[in-house]
């Protein structure tokens, strides 16, 4: 049965019949009309909303999304029992590309792109000079986040050079892209292999010296061997092969790690003098974050550390960290650094300043520094 509209009245209704027949034919007519309204209208608009849900269920199947709409019936589309199994004449649904999980920048590991940190052999070193403030120098840098240090001394180029690279390469704190590895050993700079063995490695290795008066280096010295044998002799004594000639014992590596010229001229044969960066002792004291800024100049490292990480200490008598690295601590070198030096014969001090004197003159010649010991 087709959905007419039902109150137009069909034309051989109302043939041949006249007056008030005819008015009693077309009421008649009319209430047909109206109960067959009210049943084709339910009827109708259920086949059509039947319809419609249909249309969309096959729709939203096909596009391979599997989901229900809402306000319309879930279709069964399961097939009866034993028959065969459908063909879809639609081409396999697409799975949509998964969007790309946002990471948290806190999340993110330094340096960027997410490279993996890795151990490598040291960029820059700290050669020297024992009780010059290397270990000071070593404790400033590690504040800087570019600059990733060795706590302890390897000894690699002078004691333990037969465990070869790969040994000492896992030494090495692991670094990422664009970090400077470090690693101090003070006695490198006397050590008359190192400089040939470090250009071995890498020519490009750049060299940070601290120096400081070899007069106070030496009292500096044996002040801290003093200190674990308190039975050595005096520091009178063994200054001078014959106190009475007053001829200097340059044997003695207190004395000898001084003379800071002639171990220059060793380095000088395997790097320039460009690749060497000289810090002085006595201004690491007194301004420790001008030395600090040249330091970080030659490594090419950004500016970071700055008068604001530095206090003065006034018992040891030398400048302290505010903070050090991963703490929110002050952080002052340990006891055994900043020790009282013992009195030593104001003639014997002369002595060795005029000992050092030449060397002294030809030092800062080489490196184009005066540093003011004389």
């Amino acid at each position: 049965m087709s959905c007419r509209d039902p109150t137009s009245p069909s034309p051989s209704a109302s043939r041949g019949v006249s007056g008030p027949g005819r008015l009693v034919l077309m009421l008649g007519s009319l209430l047909t009309s109206l109960l067959l309204l009210h049943r084709l209208t339910d009827r109708c608009g259920t086949t059509t909303a039947t319809a419609a849900a249909a249309a969309a269920a096959t729709t939203v199947r096909a596009a391979g999304f599997g989901v229900r709409l809402h306000g319309f019936p879930a279709a069964d589309t399961r097939p009866p029992r034993g028959a065969p199994p459908a063909v879809s004449l639609l081409p396999p649904p697409v799975d949509a590309a998964p969007s790309p999980r946002r990471v948290s920048p806190r999340l993110r590991p330094p340096g960027g792109g997410g490279a993996a940190a890795r151990r490598k052999l040291p960029q820059a070193l700290l050669v020297g000079v024992k009780k010059g403030g290397t270990r000071a120098l070593l404790e400033f840098l590690r504040v800087h986040p570019d600059v990733r240090a060795v706590g302890a001394e390897p000894h690699f180029f002078d004691r333990n050079y037969q465990h070869g690279l790969e040994w000492y390469r896992d030494l090495m704190p692991k670094t990422l892209e664009g970090q400077i590895t470090m690693e101090k050993t003070p006695s490198y700079f006397v050590t008359r292999e190192a400089p040939a063995r470090i250009s071995a490695m890498s020519r490009d290795t750049k060299l940070i010296v601290v120096v400081r008066d070899p007069v106070t280096r030496a009292i500096s010295d044996y002040t801290q061997t003093l200190s674990k044998k308190p039975d050595i002799p005096t520091f009178e004594s063994l200054t001078f092969k014959n106190r009475t000639t007053g001829l200097i014992d340059t044997s003695w590596s207190a004395i000898q790690i001084g003379i800071y010229a002639k171990h220059l001229d060793n380095w000088l044969q395997y790097f320039p003098m460009g690749q060497i960066l000289f810090v002085s002792g006595e201004r690491l004291i007194t301004d420790p974050a001008g030395e600090l800024g040249r330091v970080q100049d030659f490594l090419g490292l950004k500016r970071i550390i700055t008068d604001k990480h530095f206090y003065f200490n006034q018992t040891k008598g030398f400048p302290c960290l505010k903070k050090a690295e991963g703490s929110s601590k002050p952080h002052c070198l340990g006891k055994t650094k900043g020790r009282t030096h013992p009195n030593i014969d104001p003639e014997v001090v002369q002595r060795l300043r005029d000992f050092y004197r030449p060397f002294n003159m030809k030092f800062y010649q080489m490196t184009g520094h005066n540093f003011g010991w004389d």
